[in-house]
């Protein structure tokens, strides 16, 4: 391949239809001349929006060079997938100087319907005058030789104040020299620290989000760096579900010496659903004990419990997942009624008449 002339560009100084001409008639290439600039001004070459259906790979060579052989500045490179944040760089080089134009590859694993834009950043570095260069950007119908390609990420769905662990599966040889990270939506990023290696030919990594605290939905993808390239997954969303709560307490049916009926009014909830389990926890208003049964029916009936006595009434409700149960809705508080003085029998067939003996005993007849 040709050394790089000396014709270049900065994008603050081309006009975009002027640019879109450029790349029409001579590809995609950037150029930029670091000499007399500030440090941190930027260059940008932005490839066409791609939506494509199937593996593929893009391939680009870059060059970065001086006279007194000190780098430049730096080469990123961004993929903004659904017109969304340019977040950080998935590949960049910095600090050195290149012998000759050099390779590289971006296995890129977003499908359509989706679609991504992949961005070419220079940033010069004050006081070190020389040439930062793309060339041959391709974008090809197989996949590529050294950046490893992703296989889907899948969605991962928690609830607050659980972990959260992605799983990110790749094709390719995994070298210890690879960097794997998990790259938020906002352009956040997490280093991956558990890989290992699946087989020959695939290899697998893990990480724990921490941000969990709280309801959200957040987007991660996993990015790879290695000697090639880097390779890059689709998003997926991290869901964090909130574990659902009754906002009323449960409604009183019915009391009793020795049972209340309720209603645990679970409809109406503050957090998510589905809900997979009610429960009922009730206690004395003074004591330090609790009960919990579980309740399969539209009313619920409280047995054995203590004539006369004041209870606290709460209903627990459960999503899917560790970590599901809500905090106990509002209390119902309530009082049994007192016990009677006799213990009056309901069966009819069964009588008990007092007579006194002339000792003045109390003697019982019973009828049947």
């Amino acid at each position: 391949m040709e050394q790089p002339q000396l014709l270049f560009y900065c994008k603050s100084q081309i006009k975009p239809l002027l640019l879109l001409f450029l790349l029409s008639f001579i590809g995609s290439f950037m150029m930029v001349n670091s000499s007399g600039r500030a440090s941190g001004q930027k260059a940008h070459l932005l490839l066409p929006t791609l939506k494509e259906n199937d593996t593929h790979c893009i391939d680009f060579h870059y060059y970065l060079s001086s006279r007194d052989r000190s780098s430049p500045g730096s080469l990123n490179v961004y993929v903004k997938v659904n017109g969304g944040p340019q977040g950080n760089p998935i590949w960049n080089v910095s600090g050195v100087v290149t012998e000759g134009w050099v390779k590289a590859e971006l296995a890129i694993s977003t499908f359509w319907p989706h679609f991504y834009q992949v961005i070419f950043e220079s940033v010069s570095l004050k006081g070190h005058p020389g040439y930062i260069a793309v060339d041959e950007v391709r974008v090809l119908a197989h996949p590529c030789r050294k950046a490893p390609h992703f296989l889907r990420l899948q969605n991962v769905e928690v609830n607050v104040g659980q972990n959260a662990t992605f799983q990110c599966i790749a094709g390719g040889k995994w070298s210890q020299h690879d960097k794997l990270w998990l790259q938020q939506w906002n352009g956040r990023d997490t280093a991956l620290m558990v890989t290992r290696v699946v087989n020959h030919r695939r290899f697998s990594a893990t990480v724990s989000v921490a941000d969990t605290s709280q309801r959200s939905i957040s987007k991660y993808r996993c990015v790879i760096r290695s000697d090639g390239g880097s390779g890059v997954s689709n998003y997926a969303e991290l869901i964090v579900k909130e574990p659902p709560t009754p906002i009323a307490p449960p409604e009183l049916l019915a009391v009793g010496a020795t049972y209340l009926w309720i209603k645990p009014n679970a409809n109406s909830i503050i957090g998510d659903g589905p809900i997979i389990l009610k429960e009922v926890e009730y206690r004395t208003t003074t004591g330090n004990w609790a009960e919990t049964h579980i309740v399969d029916s539209p009313n619920y009936k409280l047995w054995h419990l203590d004539p006369d006595v004041e209870y606290e009434i709460r209903v627990l409700l459960t999503r899917p997942g560790e970590g599901g149960t809500g905090p106990p809705g509002p209390p119902l508080t309530t009082r049994t009624k007192c016990a009677g003085g006799l213990l009056q029998l309901h069966n009819t067939a069964e009588m008990i008449l007092f007579t006194y003996y002339h000792s003045n005993k109390m003697v019982f007849h019973t009828s049947l």
